[in-house]
């Protein structure tokens, strides 16, 4: 994999603008992830809700024989841009703690709402193993 970084560009914080794959390999495609534990409770707060989406998907990429090392895209769904920026802390420490230096391309959109009305975030994830 190759990040795509033209010179003349800032580089981002947080994500890459692309990423190039050349060879065989494995797909997995994750369904969005949302802030519930594994009781389905969820925390009032938007960066435990992140911290427990990144907890899913590092899990579920392990059922795959992935790691955070192979996303290739996320996907933010949120549902404030308030919350969001004041759980920027604790977002970078989750973030830290489960994908550690790796910023594949991301997109951050603001909603409405999810399906269940307690979710504040949802992640939809893309990777991809090498052989």
């Amino acid at each position: 994999m190759r990040i795509l970084q033209p010179a003349e560009w800032s580089k981002p914080r947080g994500f890459a603008h692309g990423i190039e794959i050349d060879g065989p390999g494995r797909w997995v495609v994750l369904a969005g992830q949302t802030g519930g534990d594994e009781k389905g409770d969820y925390p009032a707060d938007m960066g435990a809700q992140v911290a427990n989406a990144l907890r899913r998907i590092v899990k579920l990429l392990g059922e795959a024989g992935a790691g955070p090392q192979h996303i290739i895209r996320l996907t933010w769904y949120l549902t404030s841009r308030r919350e969001y920026e004041a759980a920027g802390a604790g977002i970078g420490a989750a973030w830290r703690e489960t994908l550690g230096r790796n910023f594949p391309p991301s997109t951050l959109l603001y909603i409405a709402g999810l399906v269940d009305e307690r979710a504040k975030v949802e992640i939809e994830v893309t990777a991809f193993v090498p052989e």
